[in-house]
């Protein structure tokens, strides 16, 4: 549910800040927000009709946002707290896509671990 939530964020929070709070000066600020809202579409679709997927290409999607979010705070003082709020944002959805695989790994090598000291216990 986490997941989907920072699905839908990450995809809102781009035509807020390209059309209403901080639109480009260069360039038409609904292809901004439809070219920054792109990379998100096939996840929050994935999303919408409970696919088990959804997370993962959310998750990919995210590594963009968060480089995006990244530069742009670096970069532009004028969209610092944006940037952050996406970088944040960003963050939180790839560790919640996978935070289910995180677990089975260290309880895989959790597992292994105790498997071996039983085993040198036994000798």
């Amino acid at each position: 549910m986490t997941t989907r939530l920072l699905i839908f964020a990450l995809l809102l929070l781009q035509p807020a800040w390209y059309l209403w709070l901080a639109p480009p000066v260069g360039l038409p600020p609904v292809i901004a927000a439809v070219a920054m809202a792109a990379p998100m579409i096939p996840a929050a679709l994935l999303a919408l009709f409970g696919h088990r997927s959804a997370g993962f290409w959310g998750g990919v999607a995210a590594l963009f946002y968060f480089s995006h979010g990244t530069m742009e705070w670096w970069s532009n003082p004028a969209v610092t707290a944006l940037a952050a709020t996406e970088s944040a944002l960003a963050t939180a959805l790839i560790f919640s896509a996978s935070w289910r695989g995180l677990q089975a790994r260290a309880a895989a090598r959790q597992a292994a671990a105790q498997k071996a000291s039983g085993s040198e216990a036994s000798e």
